[in-house]
């Protein structure tokens, strides 16, 4: 015999994304359904798309096919570099003072970029997260204004059309617990014609026989209080 199994709604992030203002809305207004966050190395997208994983926070630009997915917010672009570095004395590095650049991929990722960075074996341009993420006391970061930002979304799958990823979706984009599909909250199931009718002629029943005992005394004839007796002369 099948049993009910408790709903489990998963989250993916990216390294650099903090989700965790979404997910304490989420486990305030939904207790009774767990939250589970996953972080990603690689390819967020996999885990999405191969259902392991309900909606996930991305990395722009990325493949959208058969994918909802909505911006968020833009990440400001930073150089990395040694605190001996000629750079570190910025405030903004000019885009033209950045000469032989790290290639964060050659390098084995972020976190290996930024440690190569640190050694004074040149310069790495992240998005300002990642470069917070990897913080080391022997490197700093700074701005990179003349450089394009990047973009952090939400993604989750078209045909995915549940409650819970549809409410999720709704806390990320601000919708209040007033606003939120609750349960309770849903719509009551829709009266037919006949029970509309029904409900009609008893309202007009009601208000009929409240008019009549209001109905007011003959003329010349007051109405004498209840339990009055007029004097014997």
């Amino acid at each position: 015999m099948p049993t009910d199994q408790p709903r489990t709604l998963s989250v993916g992030f990216v390294p650099g994304v903090t989700p965790g203002k979404w997910v304490a809305r989420w486990r305030e207004r939904h207790p009774e359904v767990p939250l589970e966050l996953r972080q990603h190395d690689d390819d967020a997208l996999a885990a999405l798309r191969d259902g392991s994983d309900d909606v996930v926070f991305v990395r722009l630009p990325v493949d959208r096919a058969g994918l909802h997915l909505i911006p968020l917010y833009e990440e400001q672009p930073v150089a990395v570099m040694s605190r001996d570095n000629e750079l570190s004395l910025y405030d903004d590095v000019p885009l033209e003072e950045l000469e032989g650049l790290l290639d964060v991929a050659e390098c084995g990722g972020p976190k290996t970029a930024v440690e190569v960075a640190a050694s004074g074996a040149g310069v790495v341009v992240l998005p300002m997260s990642l470069a917070r993420l990897h913080a080391r006391k022997d490197a700093v970061h700074r701005p990179v204004p003349g450089l394009p930002t990047t973009t952090i979304g939400i993604a989750w799958r078209m045909e995915d059309e549940s409650d819970d990823v549809e409410e999720f979706i709704g806390i990320v984009r601000g919708r209040t617990a007033q606003s939120s599909r609750q349960p309770s909250q849903r719509e009551a199931p829709k009266k037919s014609a006949s029970q509309k009718a029904a409900a009609k002629k008893a309202a007009a029943g009601g208000a009929k026989g409240q008019k009549e005992n209001r109905k007011p005394s003959p003329p010349g004839k007051a109405a004498r209080p209840s339990g009055s007796r007029g004097k014997r002369r």
